[in-house]
């Protein structure tokens, strides 16, 4: 076992951390989240997760990380830069959001923060615990807030004062002592109101709170069905998530370029015209999303979503 102390383990992770890619970590303990159990309790019932009905499944699992890991003492929680400044050339072409512009996140994510829980078991002997990337009931953006990596922002995205809001998030959790942030990241929106006014649906309520049926990402990607016809010419051309709150964030001004090369646009993916969208067959989309988020809709959901604008 590493005799190193516990401020010398947490610094070593997150210098490895940084040098893998990632934008931010951060560490808080592995306890209930009894606060954001109650404000995901109350987001249930009142339906705003529409019929993602998985959001209501393994309840105490997402707010009890030692439900998910046996002995769990730590959550590491780490950020990933997705930002590019690249948009597609027609301005009249059927919308991506840009984290679907490359290679699905998961994978990428993944990879990475196995090779930091590697780095760990060299550096403190055996540990045991677990890689999550949106592959377990998991409150991401609580735990990231938690280990002062940011804020819940109006628009109840995750908000870094270092990366903006154009990241992803994981977290690895485990049964090593930390060094824990102690104190939350305050919250800087203000007064700020542009992400509530931008969206052109109204899905963003008061007391940063979503609703799910309104939102432009929801009906583009989870709704298998049909647009909902409140919804129609609302669109605002998006037909696989949504970016419009995040663009118009004060917090993205700065925002820089990832350095991802599994992000890069697929060949030919920016460069097609709104005639090359509405004529998409599955070859092409098949060659065009092999590897990407946008997989998850499937290429009727996706031919849907173009052939509503």
């Amino acid at each position: 076992m590493s005799q190193k102390s516990i401020k010398e383990i947490s610094r070593s992770i997150k210098e490895e951390a940084l040098r893998l890619g990632f934008a931010d970590c951060g560490f808080s303990r592995a306890t209930q989240l009894p606060e954001d159990a109650a404000r995901l309790r109350s987001w249930l019932d009142q339906g705003y997760h529409s019929r993602m009905g998985y959001m209501a499944n393994h309840f105490e699992k997402r707010t009890d990380p030692t439900l998910l890991v046996k002995g769990a003492k730590s959550v590491i929680s780490l950020l990933y830069n997705y930002y590019t400044h690249k948009t597609q050339y027609d301005p009249q072409s059927p919308i991506l959001s840009k984290y679907a512009y490359g290679k699905d996140y998961h994978f990428v994510l993944k990879e990475k923060m196995n090779l930091l829980f590697d780095f760990i078991g060299s550096t403190c002997g055996k540990v045991e615990g677990r890689v999550f990337v949106d592959s377990a009931p998991v409150l991401d953006r609580a735990w990231a807030r938690k280990a002062g990596l940011g804020w819940i922002g109006k628009n109840s995205n995750l908000i870094s004062r270092k990366a903006g809001s154009f990241v992803f998030i994981g977290e690895i959790i485990l049964d090593l002592e930390m060094e824990y942030n102690e104190v939350p990241e305050s919250d800087f929106c203000g007064s700020c109101t542009l992400c509530i006014d931008a969206c052109p649906t109204n899905a963003i309520l008061d007391s940063k709170t979503l609703d799910s049926e309104r939102c432009i990402s929801y009906q583009t990607i989870e709704n298998k069905g049909d647009i909902s016809p409140d919804l129609a010419g609302k669109l605002s051309n998006r037909v696989f998530g949504c970016d419009i709150c995040q663009d118009v964030c004060p917090w993205n001004s700065k925002a820089i370029n990832h350095f991802e090369p599994e992000f890069e646009p697929a060949p030919g993916l920016l460069e097609m015209a709104r005639d090359g969208w509405t004529n998409l067959d599955r070859e092409q989309y098949n060659h065009l999303f092999r590897h990407s988020p946008v997989k998850r809709a499937g290429f009727r959901k996706l031919k849907g979503n173009i052939l509503s604008l």
